[in-house]
């Protein structure tokens, strides 16, 4: 019997896409699926045709050696039926109808797969001090951890486990769907192929028991609020035999008494008194690595800033250091004794008026506009 043109068969051109391609095979497979069409062996035969023709066309050097070769060409493939890798695809046809959702998502090749072990968070709260200077922090990190007792197994013994009976040990059973031959993860023993006869009298058969585990972390200096640390393999342990998942350290600085961090640099503010604002003078400034004298210029007004290079927040990837800022307050006293307020006032008799200067220097300004 000559087998027809399976873009014949799909009812499709030969430039037909891949979306083209699956809508038409899934318009087919639904109108002659067999749980459909019971005891009707033309409906049937139709099926595998469209099935056999989509399984060819899906595949992109299937396709193109039948568009070269015709039958020919895919006569091992297509005599293949369906191949396991392409099972994706008939999930997605068959998903919302007979049924088929749970078969084919539930399908495995083999035992089940290793999974990753979740990643844990941390929250350390460090000084200002050590944020500068960097530390290395003990902590206690609450985690599951493989049991001691049974090695991780969760079973009493090595005879705590014993084969499956439903699969047999091999961790996901076959059966017939009309003509389809289905395989899937076993629901009695979750695609492991082994029960647990004798749970472990320590974890209980959970393979895992919690601990708080001591860690050393080293904290770079630099760091700030809201920065994390990574120390991989730390998290919970992975399944079936998956690579466990990382801690992550969330820094939290506390705020100083003196110093304000901006980005890299630290800014502080220190008072003076008039007379070293006017006068000029030294003042000792504390950093982090000691006092150091500082020249204040004469002539200082209240919110100048003083830079010092090098003394400010490290760079947490190395490279240098930020600066210290220094913001100058000059405080006039509240209260002065008899000597104190006699100097001011002939020091007063020998300054200009400032606020008159400026009132005559603007009535000069507007009496040239108007005239």
């Amino acid at each position: 019997m000559t087998k027809r043109d399976y873009y014949e068969i799909l009812g499709v051109g030969r430039s037909a896409g891949d979306q083209e391609l699956k809508g038409a095979y899934r318009k087919l497979a639904l109108k002659y699926h067999p749980d459909r069409n019971p005891g009707d062996k033309e409906a049937e035969e139709r099926f595998k045709e469209a099935a056999e023709a989509y399984s060819v066309l899906s595949d992109a050097e299937k396709r193109r050696a039948y568009d070269m070769y015709g039958h020919q060409g895919v006569s091992g493939a297509a005599a293949q039926g369906f191949n396991p890798d392409t099972f994706s695809d008939f999930a997605d046809i068959f998903g919302d109808f007979f049924g088929f959702g749970d078969l084919f998502g539930g399908w495995s090749r083999g035992r089940s797969r290793a999974q990753r072990g979740e990643d844990l968070r941390y929250d350390l709260e460090i000084t200002f001090e050590d944020s500068m200077k960097g530390l290395e922090a003990e902590i206690q990190v609450p985690k599951l951890e493989a049991c001691p007792e049974c090695r991780g197994t969760g079973a009493e013994s090595d005879d705590g486990w014993t084969q499956c009976s439903v699969c047999r040990g091999r961790g996901e059973v076959f059966y017939q769907q009309g003509f389809l031959s289905i395989r899937r993860t076993c629901n009695q023993c979750n695609g492991t192929g082994k029960i647990l006869r004798r749970p472990c009298r320590n974890c209980r058969g959970d393979a895992y028991v919690r601990v708080n585990k001591k860690l050393k972390v080293k904290i770079p200096a630099g760091v700030d609020t809201g920065m994390k640390m990574r120390v991989a393999g730390e998290g919970q342990p992975g399944a079936n035999g998956g690579p466990p998942g990382d801690l992550y350290v969330f820094i939290s600085v506390q705020p100083h008494n003196m110093f304000e961090r901006r980005d890299n640099d630290l800014h502080c503010v220190f008072p003076i008194s008039i007379a070293h604002a006017a006068l000029g003078c030294e003042i000792h400034v504390l950093t982090f690595e000691g006092l150091e004298t500082v020249k204040v210029p004469e002539g200082t007004q209240s919110g100048d800033t003083l830079r010092l290079k090098g003394r400010g927040v490290p760079f947490v990837n190395g490279g240098g250091r930020g600066d210290l800022i220094v913001h100058l307050d000059v405080r006039v006293p509240k209260k002065l004794t008899r000597e104190q307020r006699r100097l001011l006032e002939q020091l007063r008799e020998t300054l200009p008026d400032l606020g008159e200067e400026e009132g005559k220097g603007l009535f000069d300004r507007l009496k040239d506009y108007l005239t």
